[in-house]
């Protein structure tokens, strides 16, 4: 690490990060997909996971008055347990086709919120069961390769919250799955003293490109703002779908 082409993509996937933490958690998952242009994607998952933290720091304190309770008491438990999933399985499980799964999701859900009729996308409750389930998948997905995204908009997307509170609840809730990640991610060596350094140097970025975030979520159209998440989450799972498949090949 230290060429020139590292440090751009490094930077570059700080202010994704930061994005999304600024409410657009689509755009953040693109931050570990960026830098595995220039190394291995679990070094680049190692070396984010602080970036991803002290950007929700940030994040917390722009949504502190807008999020929706319910919905994270129901995923933050859910996806905990899916956190411990992914360590106690993190020997075993192939990353590559955790990948394709989250990214054959996303691919379904978007198609099928871009497709179908307008009249039949009637918001729905925060029931608990699909919570559950798509917290559980959100954390494991989250820990394996920090691409919870796609799991947790399918369970979020069709609950009618506004865009500011949906915005606040995504990064709400992926901030504390970020904060428990640290203790297994620490315990698997993820955190090597030159990735710390990386990262240290990397946090400015992202935190200027929080309040980034926060101001296109409040200028974009409520309409637009919920299309634009619905494109990117196609855009990255169609992303997630080639990588995974790229790696099984």
């Amino acid at each position: 690490m230290g060429g020139v082409e590292f440090w751009v993509l490094a930077l570059a996937s700080a202010v994704l990060v930061g994005m999304g933490k600024g409410g657009m958690p689509v755009v953040g998952m693109l931050g570990v997909p960026v830098l595995s242009l220039a190394i291995s994607p679990v070094t680049a998952a190692g070396l984010l996971l602080p970036v991803y933290v002290v950007s929700d720091m940030f994040g917390l304190y722009a949504y502190r008055h807008a999020f929706d309770r319910r919905v994270l008491w129901i995923i933050v438990p859910a996806a905990t347990v899916g956190v411990a999933v992914g360590w106690a399985t993190a020997s075993v499980v192939p990353e590559d086709w955790v990948t394709v799964l989250v990214g054959l999701i996303g691919v379904v859900f978007a198609l099928n919120l871009l497709l179908r009729p307008k009249a039949e996308a009637e918001p729905r409750p925060a029931d608990v069961p699909r919570g559950v389930f798509w917290g559980v998948v959100t954390g494991f997905t989250s820990f394996v390769s920090h691409s919870g995204g796609p799991p947790y908009q399918v369970y979020t997307l069709p609950l009618g919250m506004t865009k500011t509170v949906f915005a606040g609840t995504s990064t709400i809730a992926f901030a504390i799955i970020n904060a428990v990640k640290l203790v297994p991610y620490w315990a698997l060596g993820q955190f090597s003293s030159e990735n710390l350094h990386v990262a240290v140097l990397l946090m400015p970025a992202a935190a200027v490109a929080v309040f980034a975030g926060v101001r296109l979520v409040r200028v974009l159209p409520e309409a637009l703002f919920f299309k634009l998440v619905t494109w990117a989450l196609l855009l990255v799972s169609v992303k997630l779908v080639w990588d995974g498949a790229k790696g099984l090949v």
